[in-house]
């Protein structure tokens, strides 16, 4: 695959994927509470807000749910994927291909990285239940191909490498703004998201199946003899 997804074929835009798009944008800037559906529904183009309720009769908390439904599904049949394929077993480096879709999924949806982290730390109540309860499967998946992975790490530290892989993925996307104030180029522009691309790529591949060896208490590490292999 290649490093930057290559453009896909111009094919007209569903009235409901509007609406979703634009929810998308606005409800990473400002929050579920930030946001009204008059707001959406014109940056959608459409006329009034009842044309809206047409297609999302549950209305805002309705549309909310289908964004990060949106999102969270496609990453999340790609994670299946991967375990289906056995991916990490032996070669963890076979999870690139995988790897490659979450980053497609990213680049095509270029709020949804930023959403997430913003649902993470939004104060309304729905957005506060809504959020766990839509990625818990993907995290659960993610944990359990950690486990089939058989690398260098315990079972009590699998849930701090998922919730490392999801920063280290998902972190470079959600903070673009910080990090074009900081680096000497555009993180979003192409040669920019393909070297991350590359690095993401090498990064999980040692994450997952590189030697971890951590010194003991009081102990220096490398001062013994014994060796970790993943």
């Amino acid at each position: 695959m290649s490093a930057v997804a290559a453009p896909l074929p111009q094919t007209p835009v569903s009235m409901r994927d509007a609406i979703l798009d634009a929810a998308e944008a606005r409800f990473a800037g400002a929050g579920f509470d930030g946001v009204s559906v008059r707001e959406i529904a014109a940056d959608a183009g459409l006329k009034n807000q009842a044309s809206l309720y047409h297609h999302f009769p549950g209305g805002k908390q309705a549309i909310y749910a289908a964004v990060l439904a949106r999102g969270i599904d496609a990453i999340t049949e790609l994670v299946a994927a991967s375990e289906r394929a056995g991916s990490l077993r032996g070669d963890p480096a076979a999870a690139s291909p995988y790897l490659d879709g979450v980053f497609d999924v990213l680049i095509a949806r270029p709020h949804l990285a930023r959403l997430m982290h913003r649902a993470a730390l939004d104060d309304s109540p729905y957005a506060r239940d809504a959020m766990p309860r839509m990625l818990q499967p993907l995290y659960a998946l993610g944990v359990r191909i950690l486990q089939d992975a058989g690398g260098p790490w315990q079972p009590s530290e699998l849930p701090h490498l998922a919730a490392a892989l999801y920063h280290l993925i998902f972190g470079y996307f959600a903070d673009a703004s910080l990090l074009q104030a900081l680096l000497p180029e555009d993180p979003r522009s192409a040669p920019a998201v393909a070297r991350q691309r590359l690095f993401i790529r090498k990064a999980v591949a040692l994450l997952i199946g590189a030697a971890a060896p951590v010194a003991a208490p009081g102990t220096m590490l490398g001062a013994g003899k014994e060796s970790h292999r993943a």
